[in-house]
């Protein structure tokens, strides 16, 4: 039996979101693709020697349809946010990703990051799109990494067109999801009251 992991992809409209996606999935770059509106993938494999029945919900980037982003993200377990590292603004726009999640997820606590929501013990990774373009960067190495650590979550600079990190990325959004799970568990294991 494989456990099921429910991701979606975030980010604005053309970082390569869907680049990433199907590198990731079919191991082959598209350069040109219309912009997606939603998308859901379905793959199965093995990481870590386990069995994952991946669902992969890439979602729309374009402005129009922000209104529909809240309702795909709130199918998610775990995210990927996704930034282009030639892009200031989609770098920026970040942080309001990591806000309206954990707002969707209805977090008790303060969000440390840019905005007020929490998004402690919510499964997320942070990628920089397009390294392959580093001689056309707008974001350094170590403010992407120094803004995921602050919201404590793995960081990886990625290139759907040469393959970097790609399935690093995934697999990694994978443990987290599992990791967060299993901290679940343990809290509701904690809470429980027996009585004899």
């Amino acid at each position: 039996m494989s456990l099921s992991s429910k991701i979606a992809i975030c980010g604005m409209g053309s970082v390569g979101k869907s680049a990433l996606v199907i590198q990731f999935l079919q191991q082959r770059f598209v350069s040109d693709y219309d912009p997606t509106i939603e998308e859901l993938y379905r793959k199965q494999l093995g990481v870590d020697n386990e069995a994952v029945m991946l669902e992969i919900l890439d979602t729309a980037g374009q402005e129009e349809y922000t209104s529909m982003l809240s309702h795909y993200l709130d199918k998610g377990e775990g995210y990927i946010i996704a930034y282009s590292i030639i892009n200031r603004d989609s770098f920026n726009k970040a942080g309001e990703y990591f806000d309206l999640i954990a707002k969707i997820k209805e977090s008790d606590e303060k969000y440390t990051g840019s905005g007020k929501f929490s998004i402690k013990n919510i499964p997320i990774v942070l990628v920089g799109n397009k390294c392959d373009l580093d001689g056309e960067r707008k974001v350094t190495y170590k403010e992407a990494e120094k803004f995921a650590k602050k919201n404590n979550c793995p960081f990886f600079e990625t290139s759907a067109k040469e393959n970097i990190n790609v399935k690093d990325a995934f697999f990694e959004i994978v443990r987290e999801i599992r990791r967060s799970s299993g901290n679940k568990k343990n809290t509701q294991k904690k809470k429980r009251c027996t009585i004899l």
